[in-house]
């Protein structure tokens, strides 16, 4: 937790700081947070929170960080599915996946139960979406209805999380003009509990 927090805090003051490089930023936070390997270790989705946040304070334009974030998040899942179909069965020899290969096990299961279907929801689920890529290439998924699903995920992905941003600083700033600072931490606390437990019951129930 706390590298996180130090990691949220370092995308904050660099962008501010340099704003002309926001989008690139999003743009890598995006295609980290997708590619395998580097997705299960760097907290990206939570960074480009913050620069959901950024947006919302009026520092940075929606569409502009969108447009960046969008085709890093699908590049990220390109590269992992040519990794699974380059290497195949060799990634399970590979940090991380030859001391926890618990990662690959669940995305085979998710795979094997949503087909191509799986490259679309995975990026919605964090624990299988930085394997679900790579495991369609090493099943040999076919190209096109992989970018399909690639893309149009990435398109809903990234904003997505850019809008959380948005308008979780802007619901904060309503809830402590009306209940006050504590009043509004306890609430927007409230619900993010309500919401990943709702998460964590939706992943159990696909794998």
């Amino acid at each position: 937790m706390e590298f996180l927090d130090h990691f949220e805090a370092a995308v904050r003051d660099f962008v501010v700081t340099h704003r002309a490089w926001a989008g690139p930023i999003a743009f890598a936070l995006a295609f980290g947070e997708s590619l395998a390997f580097i997705g299960i270790l760097v907290p990206a989705t939570a960074a480009l929170v913050v620069v959901g946040v950024l947006i919302g304070q009026g520092l940075l334009d929606f569409w502009v960080m969108a447009l960046w974030a969008i085709p890093g998040a699908a590049l990220g899942d390109w590269i992992s599915y040519w990794i699974g179909r380059k290497f195949d069965c060799a990634i399970a020899r590979v940090w991380p996946f030859a001391h926890h290969p618990e990662l690959l096990e669940a995305g085979h299961r998710f795979f094997a139960r949503w087909g191509a279907a799986s490259v679309f929801l995975g990026r919605f689920l964090g624990p299988v979406r930085a394997t679900i890529p790579l495991i369609a290439g090493m099943m040999d998924m076919p190209r096109i209805p992989f970018q399909i699903a690639n893309w149009t995920s990435a398109c809903i992905w990234a904003p997505y999380w850019l809008a959380a941003g948005v308008l979780g600083d802007r619901a904060f700033d309503w809830v402590g003009d009306y209940l006050g600072t504590w009043g509004g931490l306890a609430l927007l606390a409230a619900i993010v509990a309500l919401a990943l437990a709702g998460w964590k019951r939706l992943v159990r129930a696909k794998s």
